[in-house]
C-alpha cells in the first residue's frame, strides 16, 4: 500500500459483518466494439481505485445502457455519433460477493446517496474517493465482488474483482449487436 492512505478500520469492521452471497444470474455490459465483454480492466470508476482488476456490469439491460450513455456524454449534449457500442448478455456464477444495496448501511459507511450520479463527470472524484475505498476495502477482505446500486438507473450493478473468478464462472450468453443511442 505504499503511497496510499491506511485503509479505515471502522469500514472494515463494518464490511467483515456482512455475510458473502452468491450470484447466479445474467448480467449486462456495453463496450466498444472492438472489445471482449469479459476483458477486466482498471478505469478508476466508482468503486474501484485503480489498484485491481474490476469488470462492471449491470443486472439489468436498461442500467448497463444507461452507464455507458453517461459515460459517453460526458457533459455532451449529444453523444457522439461514430463511436458503436454493443450490449453484451452475460452470466455468473460465483461466490462471496458483498451485497452493498442497503441505502442505509451506505450511509453509515460514508457513502452519500443523495448526490449519488448526480455530479458532473469532470468532479466525478468528488463522489468517488469513498466508494473507491469501499471497493478497494472490499477486495481485501477477499470479497469477490460488490452488489451496488446503479448511479444512473433504478437497479444494481455488480463491479466484479477479476483475480477472485475464473473464465469458467463467466460465460457470455448472446451479443445484442450496436447499440442506437439516438433513442436515448
Amino acid at each position: 500500500m505504499s503511497g496510499r492512505r491506511p485503509r479505515d478500520s471502522d469500514l472494515i469492521d463494518a464490511l467483515e459483518l456482512c455475510a458473502p452471497i452468491e450470484l447466479n444470474q445474467t448480467l449486462w455490459r456495453v463496450v466498444h466494439e472492438s472489445r471482449d465483454p469479459c476483458q477486466c480492466s482498471r478505469p478508476g470508476g466508482r468503486w474501484d481505485d485503480e489498484s485491481i482488476e474490476v469488470l462492471y456490469t449491470s443486472v439489468e439491460r436498461d442500467g448497463a445502457m444507461a452507464e455507458m450513455h453517461f459515460h459517453l456524454r460526458r457533459g455532451q449534449p449529444v453523444v457522439p455519433s461514430k463511436i458503436a457500442y454493443r450490449l453484451h448478455e452475460l452470466h455468473i456464477t460465483i461466490n462471496g460477493v458483498i451485497d452493498l444495496t442497503d441505502r442505509q448501511f451506505l450511509l453509515n459507511i460514508g457513502v452519500d446517496m443523495s448526490s449519488f450520479g448526480q455530479l458532473l463527470y469532470a468532479n466525478k472524484d468528488q463522489e468517488y474517493q469513498r466508494t473507491q475505498q469501499i471497493g478497494e476495502a472490499a477486495h481485501f477482505l477477499d470479497f469477490s465482488g460488490i452488489l451496488v446500486p446503479n448511479a444512473r438507473s433504478d437497479c444494481n450493478n455488480v463491479v466484479l474483482f477479476c483475480d477472485r473468478f475464473t473464465p469458467d464462472q463467466l460465460d457470455e450468453i448472446d451479443d445484442h449487436g450496436i447499440i442506437d443511442w439516438s433513442a436515448w
